[in-house]
């Protein structure tokens, strides 16, 4: 991801997050690489917990790579931290 995860962007990064999750086999762990994000807003979440929500129905695991401390805090404003793992940077 790159840019604002706002609601001008949302339907932008639903389609990218619903074609990586309908290539991905189950028992995959989709890495959103969040290190070019500047901003999230609720809009962005909505579309990061729906990709979560169905990645679960497909056996796959959504990963956070890089959040920025706003959208950590995010995160915790709405109590949907601990629905996320949260890794420091993106693998190769």
């Amino acid at each position: 991801m790159s840019g604002e995860m706002d609601f001008e962007h949302a339907e932008e990064l639903h389609a990218s997050l619903t074609a990586t999750l309908t290539q991905a086999p189950a028992g995959s762990d989709i890495v959103v690489d969040l290190q070019n994000s500047s901003f999230c807003d609720s809009s962005g979440l909505n579309v990061l917990l729906a990709a979560r929500r169905r990645g679960l129905e497909q056996g796959q695991h959504l990963i956070l790579a890089a959040p920025s401390h706003q959208m950590i805090r995010l995160l915790e404003l709405t109590h949907t931290d601990s629905l996320f793992t949260y890794i420091p940077v993106a693998a190769d």
